[in-house]
Protein backbone atom coordinates (compact mmCIF):
# COMPACT_ATOMS: atom_id res chain seq x y z
CA UNK A 1 0.00 0.00 0.00
CA UNK A 2 1.21 3.51 -0.79
CA UNK A 3 0.87 6.42 1.60
CA UNK A 4 0.74 9.98 0.27
CA UNK A 5 3.45 12.15 1.77
CA UNK A 6 4.36 15.82 1.78
CA UNK A 7 7.54 17.65 2.64
CA UNK A 8 7.47 18.58 6.31
CA UNK A 9 10.97 20.02 6.48
CA UNK A 10 14.37 20.31 4.88
CA UNK A 11 16.87 20.18 7.71
CA UNK A 12 20.47 19.34 8.62
CA UNK A 13 21.36 16.06 10.33
CA UNK A 14 23.08 16.92 13.61
CA UNK A 15 25.55 14.04 13.31
CA UNK A 16 26.53 14.05 9.63
CA UNK A 17 25.86 17.74 8.89
CA UNK A 18 24.10 16.57 5.71
CA UNK A 19 20.67 17.72 4.54
CA UNK A 20 17.62 15.58 5.21
CA UNK A 21 14.23 15.81 3.54
CA UNK A 22 11.58 14.95 6.06
CA UNK A 23 8.41 13.56 4.49
CA UNK A 24 5.22 13.30 6.54
CA UNK A 25 1.90 11.54 5.94
CA UNK A 26 -1.30 13.58 5.78
CA UNK A 27 -2.33 12.65 9.34
CA UNK A 28 1.05 13.70 10.73
CA UNK A 29 1.49 10.26 12.28
CA UNK A 30 4.48 8.97 10.32
CA UNK A 31 7.57 10.66 9.02
CA UNK A 32 10.24 9.49 6.63
CA UNK A 33 13.71 11.05 6.87
CA UNK A 34 15.73 10.79 3.66
CA UNK A 35 19.33 11.97 3.50
CA UNK A 36 20.01 13.88 0.31
CA UNK A 37 23.04 15.38 -1.33
CA UNK A 38 23.91 19.04 -1.02
CA UNK A 39 23.01 19.87 -4.62
CA UNK A 40 19.72 17.99 -4.44
CA UNK A 41 18.86 19.83 -1.21
CA UNK A 42 19.59 23.08 -3.03
CA UNK A 43 17.32 22.06 -5.93
CA UNK A 44 14.52 21.12 -3.53
CA UNK A 45 14.95 24.32 -1.49
CA UNK A 46 14.86 26.49 -4.62
CA UNK A 47 11.56 24.95 -5.67
CA UNK A 48 10.05 25.12 -2.18
CA UNK A 49 10.89 28.82 -2.10
CA UNK A 50 9.67 29.24 -5.69
CA UNK A 51 13.00 30.65 -6.87
CA UNK A 52 13.74 30.28 -10.56
CA UNK A 53 17.22 30.27 -12.01
CA UNK A 54 18.18 32.11 -15.21
CA UNK A 55 19.07 28.78 -16.89
CA UNK A 56 17.45 25.39 -16.29
CA UNK A 57 18.91 23.30 -13.49
CA UNK A 58 19.05 19.52 -13.95
CA UNK A 59 15.57 18.89 -12.52
CA UNK A 60 14.13 21.73 -14.60
CA UNK A 61 15.73 20.16 -17.67
CA UNK A 62 14.18 16.80 -16.79
CA UNK A 63 10.76 18.46 -16.38
CA UNK A 64 11.17 20.19 -19.75
CA UNK A 65 12.20 16.97 -21.52
CA UNK A 66 9.23 15.08 -20.08
CA UNK A 67 6.86 17.90 -21.08
CA UNK A 68 8.32 18.24 -24.59
CA UNK A 69 7.95 14.48 -25.11
CA UNK A 70 4.23 14.87 -24.30
CA UNK A 71 4.53 12.81 -21.13
CA UNK A 72 3.21 13.50 -17.65
CA UNK A 73 4.54 12.62 -14.22
CA UNK A 74 1.70 10.77 -12.51
CA UNK A 75 3.45 10.39 -9.14
CA UNK A 76 6.74 9.56 -7.47
CA UNK A 77 7.05 6.76 -4.96
CA UNK A 78 9.73 6.07 -2.36
CA UNK A 79 9.55 2.39 -3.16
CA UNK A 80 12.17 0.48 -1.20
CA UNK A 81 14.78 0.59 1.53
CA UNK A 82 17.77 -1.74 1.19
CA UNK A 83 20.85 -1.56 3.39
CA UNK A 84 19.98 1.97 4.55
CA UNK A 85 19.55 3.18 0.96
CA UNK A 86 16.19 4.48 -0.24
CA UNK A 87 14.93 3.80 -3.76
CA UNK A 88 12.27 5.64 -5.70
CA UNK A 89 10.26 5.28 -8.87
CA UNK A 90 8.95 8.05 -11.11
CA UNK A 91 5.63 7.01 -12.67
CA UNK A 92 5.09 8.58 -16.07
CA UNK A 93 2.25 8.43 -18.56
CA UNK A 94 3.71 8.40 -22.08
CA UNK A 95 1.32 8.07 -24.99
CA UNK A 96 -1.33 6.62 -22.70
CA UNK A 97 1.08 3.98 -21.37
CA UNK A 98 2.38 3.83 -17.80
CA UNK A 99 6.18 3.84 -17.51
CA UNK A 100 8.12 3.40 -14.26
CA UNK A 101 11.59 4.96 -14.06
CA UNK A 102 14.09 4.09 -11.32
CA UNK A 103 15.36 7.20 -9.50
CA UNK A 104 17.03 8.43 -6.37
CA UNK A 105 14.41 9.75 -3.95
CA UNK A 106 16.02 13.20 -3.90
CA UNK A 107 15.77 13.51 -7.68
CA UNK A 108 12.23 12.15 -7.70
CA UNK A 109 11.16 14.63 -5.01
CA UNK A 110 12.83 17.57 -6.78
CA UNK A 111 11.02 16.59 -10.00
CA UNK A 112 7.68 16.06 -8.23
CA UNK A 113 7.87 19.56 -6.80
CA UNK A 114 8.50 21.03 -10.25
CA UNK A 115 5.53 19.28 -11.88
CA UNK A 116 3.18 19.34 -8.86
CA UNK A 117 3.04 15.55 -8.76
CA UNK A 118 2.11 13.73 -5.56
CA UNK A 119 4.79 12.02 -3.48
CA UNK A 120 4.09 8.59 -2.02
CA UNK A 121 5.97 6.08 0.12
CA UNK A 122 5.38 2.36 0.30
CA UNK A 123 3.98 1.35 3.68
CA UNK A 124 6.81 -1.17 4.12
CA UNK A 125 9.38 1.61 3.68
CA UNK A 126 7.67 3.67 6.38
CA UNK A 127 7.57 0.67 8.69
CA UNK A 128 11.22 -0.25 8.16
CA UNK A 129 12.75 3.23 8.20
CA UNK A 130 14.34 4.58 11.36
CA UNK A 131 12.15 7.17 13.02
CA UNK A 132 14.10 10.36 13.54
CA UNK A 133 14.34 12.73 16.44
CA UNK A 134 12.57 15.54 14.62
CA UNK A 135 13.06 18.21 17.24
CA UNK A 136 15.50 20.44 15.37
CA UNK A 137 18.49 21.76 17.22
CA UNK A 138 18.44 25.49 17.61
CA UNK A 139 19.87 27.05 14.48
CA UNK A 140 19.54 23.99 12.19
CA UNK A 141 17.02 25.62 9.89
CA UNK A 142 18.92 28.88 9.91
CA UNK A 143 22.22 27.09 9.23
CA UNK A 144 20.75 25.23 6.24
CA UNK A 145 19.12 28.38 4.90
CA UNK A 146 22.42 30.32 5.17
CA UNK A 147 24.32 27.52 3.46
CA UNK A 148 21.79 27.23 0.62
CA UNK A 149 21.70 30.99 0.11
CA UNK A 150 25.51 31.13 -0.01
CA UNK A 151 25.78 28.66 -2.90
CA UNK A 152 26.79 30.41 -6.09
CA UNK A 153 24.62 28.95 -8.90
CA UNK A 154 27.53 29.41 -11.31
CA UNK A 155 29.61 27.05 -9.17
CA UNK A 156 27.06 24.22 -9.11
CA UNK A 157 28.29 21.16 -10.91
CA UNK A 158 31.89 22.33 -11.19
CA UNK A 159 34.59 19.96 -9.97
CA UNK A 160 38.30 19.37 -10.34
CA UNK A 161 39.93 16.28 -11.79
Amino acid sequence: MQVEMSIKALMVDRITNMPIVLLQDSEGQRVLPISVGLFEAHAIALQIQNISMPRPMTHDLLRNVIHDLKADVQKVVVSDLKENTFYAVIHLVVGGELVAIDARPSDAIALALRVSAPIFAEDTVLTNAKQPDISPAKGDSERLRNWLEAIDPDELGKYKM
